[in-house]
């Protein structure tokens, strides 16, 4: 294996299990996260040293963890200021002899999974801005470094540098305990864990800004995160549901472009080239929401959508009555102007674009959709296909103006070009 055949295999290594080896180090630290990414970056850089000459070990991760272990204890030996935190490792010093090996299955806490959901919870506390949520979780449980973020976001890197940096500082300064929440306060911190994992993928699956309409290795990040959430805390029906979501829109993702990149709208899309393996993971995961008595949950019921596209071989068979009643569910459980305008959506689907055109119309002065491209794109899809092409063109235009992501400015823009064509083919017959 050549040097760079190891380096390649550090980073996949890495990757996978770093937030592991954060976690664990947290607990070490008495979570201060800071500090236990130094550490975990401290073990990177022994294996970068020594991997290349002595080759990779049967077990990378435990060997990661007890280098990043010994580091710790050699560090808080040495931090008279942190007196207190080594005395409270010591414990763990006789229960962990200096002596085992660095690639030692023992190195691995038994409790390892435990330590990764307090290190969701923590990554995810309220004190922090969404922002800086979403770039703490994908630095320390995506295992993306700084740059990646700073791309996938189109945020210049000290940005995003700084975000990471002020959220470790506000958790360590308000000394936030690394812990699971319980009681009431678990549903609403989970709430909002999920919800970031979701924006994660959203920004992958359509991103809002940029030249590209799809960040793929975001999606895979949000899924990736969503299956470990979901093994941590198995009996939440939410998990599971928001898993079935992610799952089921990632199996469109070789449809969802042509060639060249430009968008392929969901009833235009080759069925054929859906996941079908994305596919069954998703329904599997909702089976296992609603088996748990989270059929009513905001994600199982968004999920329960997207199965409908899926469950359809072609797009004329597409149930729109049951999505719409879907939608109409989540309107009174999760209401949203958002939601209101895809109920529209369907409503236009099983019953004509009037139907629909009067919802959306009814959402034109809502001040929260005032700058959301797809309402307009919405209303131009309803108004075109009533033949009221000028007014579609309008809208069509005013939805290019507002999207900041350069893919869909483009096929915006040839929906009205479209429109204008049409309205002039009428006007001459």
């Amino acid at each position: 294996m050549t040097a760079t055949d190891v380096h390649r295999a550090i980073d996949a290594v890495w990757r996978i299990e770093s937030p592991r080896l954060i976690a664990g180090l947290a607990r070490m630290v008495r979570g201060d996260i800071g500090r236990a990414e130094e550490l975990a970056q401290d073990a990177l850089v022994a294996a970068l040293e020594r991997w290349p000459q002595a080759g990779i070990p049967d077990n990378p991760g435990a060997w990661l963890m007890a280098t990043a272990k010994h580091r710790a204890i050699d560090v808080l030996r040495r931090d008279r200021l942190i007196e207190r935190k080594h005395e409270a490792l010591g414990h763990e010093l006789d229960v962990e002899p200096m002596a085992a090996a660095p690639d030692s299955d023992a190195a691995l806490d038994d409790d390892i999974g435990d330590d990764l959901l307090r290190l969701v919870f923590t990554a995810c506390h309220p004190l922090l801005a969404t922002e800086a949520q979403v770039a703490l979780t994908l630095r320390l449980l995506g295992g993306l470094t700084t740059a990646e973020i700073a791309r996938a976001f189109l945020v210049p890197e000290p940005t995003i540098a700084q975000r990471i940096v002020r959220a470790k500082r506000t958790l360590a300064d308000a000394q936030v305990p690394f812990e699971v929440p319980r009681g009431p306060q678990l549903a609403a911190r989970l709430s909002s864990v999920l919800a970031v994992v979701y924006l994660i993928f959203n920004e992958g699956y359509s991103a809002t800004a940029g030249d590209d309409w799809m960040r793929p290795a975001l999606c895979e990040d949000a899924l990736r995160l969503g299956r470990v959430l979901a093994g941590l805390v198995p009996l939440e029906p939410e998990v599971h549901g928001l898993v079935a979501l992610m799952e089921i829109q990632a199996s469109r993702a070789r449809a969802r472009t042509d060639a060249a990149g430009q968008p392929i709208l969901l009833l235009k899309q080759n069925r054929t080239l859906w996941d079908p393996l994305l596919v069954r993971r998703g329904l599997a995961a909702l089976e296992r929401a609603v088996k748990l008595g989270g059929a009513q949950g905001p994600y199982a019921l968004q999920a329960a959508i997207a199965a409908c596209h899926a469950r359809a071989p072609a797009p004329e068979d597409t149930d729109w009555t049951r999505i719409a009643e879907l939608y109409a569910t989540l309107a009174r459980i999760a209401p949203s102007p958002v939601v209101e305008l895809n109920r529209a959506v369907a409503v236009a689907m099983a019953s004509g674009p009037a139907a629909g055109l009067e919802l959306v119309d009814a959402l034109i002065d809502v001040p929260s959709l005032a700058g959301y491209h797809l309402l307009p794109s919405v209303r131009g899809d309803f108004l075109g296909k009533l033949g009221r092409h000028a007014e579609a063109r309008i809208e069509f235009e005013r939805a290019a103006a507002l999207t900041r992501n350069a893919r869909e400015r483009e096929l915006l823009l040839e929906r009205a070009a479209a429109c204008a064509a049409g309205g002039a083919s009428s006007e001459r017959r």
